[in-house]
């Protein structure tokens, strides 16, 4: 009896040693745990530094043409100091014609609608006229566009307003207002530049005329410049700016103010290197203008950099440094 009693108490005994054995032990990682444990960060490929220590990514030129990049190269460029106008594009008034029926009477036929082209003596419309009864021809006195029409086929027409108005749109009148504290800047032959806002770029004209007295409604002055319109391209009665050339200076290398950005407290222009890559180059800014920016430093003439849409980059570089994170 007393030997079973000694065996029990050894048995016991020695699980709780083992228990307390476990307990002390390190915990076992299974081969798949500890080996997610040890895996190494995957380092960021998406964002290199060259040689100079500036941030470069790899992005294809399809890439860049579907987020809207455009690229430029950088070249000199001439900064000016400018007054910036607003003004509207009018028919020349001086090639402008109102054709109005001599005799009172019905319209019997209309040959030209509002838009159409007309050449000097073309047929705009015959007339009935109440005094005779005999039909005659409303003719264009000159070459150029229909611009207003006021009389309808069936319809009476009088000799007290124009029928018809036609206007040679071949040269466009471009009225600048010219705010009162300017007036003393503007004069005669100073040359401006026009932007239509159409994307074909500015057109440059000089001021012909400028109004002797002012709008008290609007507190400006009349300012024009006639411009050449071969091909249609300014329509009376849209708006426009126009920037009037005070002082110019050529610089030897300039960007596009878009191209500018701040990475990282740096002042940098994206540069297409190799083909296929974008880098961050940190510039030096000199004189600003409207449209460009002298650089000083860090970039050269002839390269190409990222001119339009250069926040788009600049993103796909901070998604590759938030990876990297």
């Amino acid at each position: 009896m007393k030997t079973s009693s000694t065996i029990l108490v050894a048995i016991l005994a020695a699980a709780l040693g083992a228990y307390g054995y476990s307990l002390l032990s390190p915990p076992k990682i299974a081969p798949t745990e500890h080996a997610a444990a040890k895996k190494p960060e995957k380092p960021n490929e998406h964002v290199e530094q060259d040689e100079h220590g500036a941030d470069r990514i790899r992005i294809s030129d399809v890439k860049l043409a579907a987020a809207g990049v455009t690229l430029a190269e950088a070249a000199s460029a001439t900064l000016t100091d400018t007054l910036a106008f607003n003004g509207i594009l009018r028919a020349n008034q001086e090639a402008v014609v109102q054709v109005t029926p001599r005799f009172p009477g019905i319209a019997k036929s209309i040959q030209k609608r509002i838009g159409d082209k007309v050449g000097k003596d073309d047929l705009l419309a015959t007339i009935e006229s109440n005094q005779s009864l005999t039909v005659y021809e409303l003719k264009a006195p000159l070459a150029g566009t229909v611009i207003e029409r006021q009389i309808s086929l069936g319809e009476y027409a009088s000799e007290q307003k124009p029928g018809f108005v036609v206007a040679d749109l071949s040269t466009i009148w471009v009225e600048l207002s010219i705010y009162r504290q300017d007036i003393r800047r503007v004069h005669l032959n100073d040359e401006v530049l026009i932007e239509p806002d159409d994307g074909r770029g500015e057109i440059k004209g000089t001021i012909s005329y400028i109004a002797p007295i002012g709008s008290s409604e609007t507190q400006t002055a009349l300012a024009r410049v006639v411009l050449p319109n071969p091909d249609g391209r300014l329509r009376p009665g849209l708006f426009v700016t126009a920037r009037l050339i005070l002082a110019a200076r050529n610089v030897a290398v300039a960007v596009r103010r878009s191209a500018i950005q701040t990475l990282e407290n740096r002042t940098i222009v994206f540069v297409r290197e190799d083909g296929d890559k974008i880098e961050a180059r940190p510039v030096e800014l000199g004189d600003v203008d409207p449209k460009f920016v002298e650089i000083r430093a860090g970039l050269s003439a002839g390269e190409r950099y990222v001119a339009e849409n250069s926040f788009v980059v600049k993103a796909e570089m901070g998604k590759g440094d938030a990876d990297h994170d």
